[in-house]
C-alpha cells in the first residue's frame, strides 16, 4: 500500500463535521484552518468502507449486537500487537470511552468521593468527574527541560491524603504525548493497590506509538490491579471511526464488571451501533497494513514540524511526543497571557487547535495540534504560525 493514499485533501465542509462546520458555533471567523478535535482528515480504511458499503447495500440498520467474530477481531489484535491475551467476559462494548469513564465513575464511587488525575489531561476527565458529583483531586505532572515526569510521592501522599477511591489514567498520555513506561505503570499500580484505588485506564490511543517506545496494556505492568482495573480501548483514534459510536471496555474483575454492567444498563444503553461494530470487525480483522502506513505518514508530519519549528520559531518549543499523534507546543518562551497566545493563534496565525488551558491551569502556554492530516494542510499551518510569528516579533 502506498502511503500516498494519505495525500488526498478531503473538502469536510458541510458535512456535520464537528472539527470543520462549526467555526461560527465557536465564535470563530471561517477563515481559521481546523486542527484541534482529535479525529483524522484522511479517508478511512478500503476495508472498512467495503464492510460498511455493504450494510448500506443491504439497507437494513435494526438493532445488533457482537457475536464470537466480533471478539477474535478485536482480541486477535491485542494478542497481536501487545501480546495482550483476554478473555471474552471481561468485553463490554460501549458508544465511547468517555461514556465508559462517566460509567465507570458513576458504577465504582459515591457522591462525594475523590477522583485522581494527572494534570494536564484531557479535558472531559475534569467534567465526568465534577459532573457526577465527584471531588477532583489532581496530581501535577512534573514539567522539567522539555519533558514530563510523574511525581510519584505526590501521587502517593495526595491518594493517602484524600483517601481517593478511583485513578484516571490516561496511557499513552493526551495532550503531553508521553508513552508511560512499564515501570511507571508498575509503581503506580503498586500504590493503588496499597490504598484499594480503583484505575480506570483510557488506552484508546495505545496504538499510536514512535520508535524507541512501547505501549505496555496497564494491568500488564501491575498484574496485581486485574482485578481493581478497568482497560478502555476503542479503534476511534487508529482508524478514524469515532462517528460510529464504539468502544471495547475490558474488565477482567467480576465484581467491577458487574457493577459497571449494571450503571451501563441504567442508563438505557442496551446494543451497540450496527455501522461501528461493522467497522471495528473490519478494522481489526483487515486493517493493519493501512493503519501501520497511516502511521508512518504522521511521523513524517511530525518529523516536517520538528524541523520547522527549530528553524524559524525558536521561541516555540515541541514537546518531544513519545506517541499519539498530536504535537503538543510550549509557548511559554513568547511572553504571552493565555488569552494573548489564543488571539494569536486564532486571530493572528488564523489556526483553530486546541488552547493548552482546557487541559489544566500548568498548560495555558502550550496548544496542541493534530498531525493526522495530509502533509500539504500540515505545511500550510506550519506557513501560517510563521507568518504570524514573524510579525509579532518584529513589532
Amino acid at each position: 500500500m502506498d502511503n500516498k493514499i494519505f495525500d488526498e485533501v478531503i473538502d469536510r465542509k458541510n458535512t456535520d463535521s464537528l472539527k470543520v462546520d462549526f467555526k461560527q458555533e465557536n465564535s470563530l471567523p471561517d477563515s481559521v484552518l481546523p486542527l484541534w478535535v482529535a479525529d483524522m482528515d484522511f479517508r478511512a480504511a478500503p476495508c472498512i468502507i467495503e464492510a460498511l458499503q455493504q450494510s448500506v447495500d443491504h439497507g437494513i440498520f435494526g438493532y445488533t449486537d457482537i457475536k464470537d467474530d466480533y471478539y477474535q477481531a478485536v482480541s486477535s489484535w491485542f494478542s497481536r500487537r501487545f501480546s495482550w491475551n483476554t478473555q471474552k467476559q471481561w468485553l463490554v462494548v460501549t458508544p465511547g470511552v468517555v461514556y465508559a469513564v462517566a460509567t465507570a465513575v458513576r458504577a465504582l464511587t459515591e457522591k462525594g468521593d475523590r477522583v485522581l488525575i494527572q494534570t494536564p489531561v484531557y479535558y472531559p476527565f475534569y467534567n465526568v468527574i465534577r459532573d457526577n458529583g465527584r471531588e477532583l483531586v489532581e496530581n501535577p505532572l512534573i514539567y522539567q527541560d522539555g519533558q514530563y515526569h510523574i511525581d510519584f510521592a505526590d501521587f502517593e501522599k495526595k491518594i493517602a491524603d484524600n483517601q481517593v477511591k478511583l485513578f484516571i489514567l490516561c496511557s499513552p498520555h493526551n495532550p503531553v504525548c508521553r508513552v508511560w513506561t512499564a515501570d511507571e505503570l508498575k509503581k503506580m499500580g503498586e500504590i493503588c493497590h496499597r490504598y484499594g484505588v480503583i484505575v480506570v485506564s483510557d488506552e484508546i490511543h495505545c496504538d499510536f506509538t514512535y520508535s524507541g517506545h512501547v505501549h505496555t496494556i496497564f494491568p500488564e505492568a501491575a498484574p496485581e490491579m486485574y482485578e481493581h482495573c478497568i482497560i478502555c480501548t476503542a479503534p476511534s483514534k487508529s482508524f478514524n471511526l469515532a462517528g460510529l459510536q464504539v468502544s471495547n471496555i475490558w474488565i477482567p474483575g467480576e465484581e467491577l464488571r458487574e457493577k459497571f454492567k449494571a450503571e451501563v444498563k441504567g442508563s438505557g444503553y442496551s446494543v451497540p451501533a450496527n455501522l461501528g461494530i461493522k467497522a471495528c470487525k473490519a478494522a481489526y480483522r483487515d486493517g493493519e497494513e493501512w493503519f501501520e502506513q497511516c502511521k508512518k505518514y504522521i511521523e513524517e508530519n511530525l518529523n516536517y514540524v520538528r524541523a520547522f519549528i527549530r528553524e524559524n520559531m525558536p521561541k516555540i518549543k515541541l514537546v518531544e511526543p513519545e506517541g499519539t499523534y498530536f504535537a503538543w507546543l510550549d509557548c511559554s518562551e513568547m511572553g504571552l497571557s493565555a488569552e494573548e497566545l489564543d488571539d494569536f493563534i486564532i486571530g493572528q496565525a488564523g489556526l483553530w487547535l486546541d488552547s493548552g488551558k482546557i487541559f489544566g491551569k500548568a498548560s495555558e502556554q502550550f496548544q496542541r495540534i493534530v498531525l493526522a492530516s495530509p502533509k500539504a494542510i500540515i505545511e500550510t499551518a506550519m506557513m501560517k504560525l510563521k507568518t504570524a510569528y514573524d510579525a509579532h516579533f518584529k513589532e
